[in-house]
Formats: structure tokens, sequence, C-alpha cells
């Protein structure tokens, strides 16, 4: 298998991307697997095949370093608005990308002819437990649902059994792939790979889970690092961000528009409450191109 490839990144969240307008890789998660590899392949959190869509201007494919198909990626979506427009796949700043997680609306920040910054409507946060999903029998009763409208039962700053000896608090959301939110006291030191192993695989996400340790520093800002199912810890994850702002708005940690500082940067983070919907906005970068040979 050989293909051409561009490798680009948000914030340090890095992907493979693959124009599928002109490319057709047989086996997409085999393919992610190879080249995520950071020694033996390019080096990516995964692969993303840009593909032609019958409801939106494109497709966004997307594969995990585990070859696991993934729903959606923030930082990896304003890539690929980055990608149709430089290379004249789309000739508008204001585009729509069908995913897993529903089509989804980019504005595209455009100096010197080249795509620099990306605003994504994010859709609206999903709270409710099943949908996310949480399964709470798996619990078996030691976790704890809060009622907050216009929600109902949700998983809000509550305390989750992560071992028998071990309870952290959560709050848990999906931005269409599942988040849990955790308040640590401090984000640098927090045992990142190892907690969060522990709740990718805990038998209360059937789905696994993306799981966002942070600290809100003011009403504005929030540091945050993420363990990503399929993938590990990245230096950013979008939608985990997008979670994180609606989890620390909704406790009343900070205000309706955040900052959130990443390992690879930061991204600005809008939850309009009228609307229901979350916009982020932040950088795409492409780093090089390629050609593979698997």
């Amino acid at each position: 298998m050989r293909f051409s490839f561009t490798k680009m990144h948000g914030i340090g969240n890095d992907y493979v991307y693959v124009n599928g307008f002109k490319e057709t890789i047989e086996d997409p998660s085999e393919a992610a697997k190879i080249v995520s590899d950071r020694h033996f392949g390019i080096g990516s959190d995964g692969l993303i095949i840009i593909q032609p869509s019958a409801r939106a201007d494109c497709e966004m494919e997307m594969y995990n370093a585990d070859g696991s198909r993934g729903k959606m990626c923030g930082n990896g979506i304003r890539c690929v608005g980055k990608y149709v427009y430089d290379n004249g796949i789309v000739d508008t700043d204001v585009i729509t990308v069908d995913t897993l997680a529903g089509i989804k609306t980019l504005k595209l920040n455009v100096k010197d002819g080249l795509v620099d910054t990306v605003r994504v409507d994010m859709g609206a946060p999903i709270f409710t437990p099943a949908r996310i999903p949480v399964d709470l029998d798996a619990a078996n009763g030691k976790l704890k649902t809060v009622n907050v409208e216009p929600y109902g039962e949700i998983i809000l700053n509550t305390e989750i059994p992560v071992t028998e000896g071990m309870v952290m608090k959560g709050t848990c959301v999906s931005m269409g792939n599942p988040h849990c939110v955790v308040p640590v006291d401090d984000v640098a030191s927090s045992d990142v790979e190892g907690i969060g192993k522990l709740f990718e695989n805990h038998p209360i996400f059937p789905e696994r889970v993306n799981t966002e340790f942070i600290r809100v520093e003011d009403r504005k800002n929030i540091r945050m690092r993420v363990w990503e199912r399929g993938s590990g810890e990245t230096w950013a994850c979008g939608t985990g961000a997008c979670a994180v702002a609606a989890a620390c708005i909704l406790n009343g940690w900070t205000d309706a528009s955040v900052t959130v500082h990443l390992l690879g940067g930061s991204l600005q983070i809008e939850w309009d409450r009228e609307k229901d919907t979350i916009f982020m906005t932040g950088p795409a970068v492409s780093v090089f191109d390629g050609v593979i040979n698997l």
C-alpha cells in the first residue's frame, strides 16, 4: 500500500492526513497503527482521511493511534478545514465537515491565501449519562447523580470510584465522544498515564473515555492535560477542551468564555448558552508532505 500524505497538527495534537478524493486506503485501521508509530512510522496521534461527502463539503474519517475509529476530533477538524481550503478542494471560508458526531460548521480565518486559525461550531454538550455513554448500573450504586435543569440527572463533580481504594471527583460530558473532567491540585504532577488508563478502561464507560485533568486558575483560564482513549496522553484535545469548558461553566467555576491551556498551546472556548452550542477557536498547521509505502 502506497499513498501520499500531509502531516498536520493543532497545538501539538498531530495527525497524518490523506486526501480521500484522490487516494484509497484498503485497511485504514491498520494503516493508522503503522503511520502513528513515532519510531517506525511517520509519528502521529492517528490517521484522518478527508473523503467526499453527499451532505457536506467533505467528510472526516478519523482513526486513533491504536487503529480504533474515532467519532470526532476538535484539533483534527481544524486541520481538515485548512487542508481542503489550502489545497483548493473548497473555495469559501465557511465550510461544513461530515463526522460520526454530525455535521460541523467551520469558519476559516485566511491570511495571505492560507488558513491560519479556525472557529468550529462544536454543537451542544451532552450531559445525559446514557448518551455519553456512562453505565450507571456498572457502578453498583456507587456513582451518584445530581439533578440540574434542563439536563435532568447528570454526573456533575461527582465522586467516581476509580478503584477500590481510589475515589476522584469528575464531571461526565460528551462532545460527540465521551469525556470525564477531573479537577486536580497540580496538573503538571498528575499521574495522567496511570489514572488515565484506569478511567479509560473502567466498566462504567462502555465505549471507553477521554480523561481531562484540570485546574481552574481563574474565571477565564483553565489548565489541562488529557489522556485520550486509543491514543494515550496527547499534547492537546479539542473536544476535551470543549468538555472541560462546559463542565467548568456548569459547575459555576468559570465564565462562559475561557482559555484552555494545554501542553501544545491554548484554545479559546465559548459556550453560547442561548443557542446551546460551543465554539472552539485555534490554529491549524501543516508540517510536511510525503509518500509512504506500507
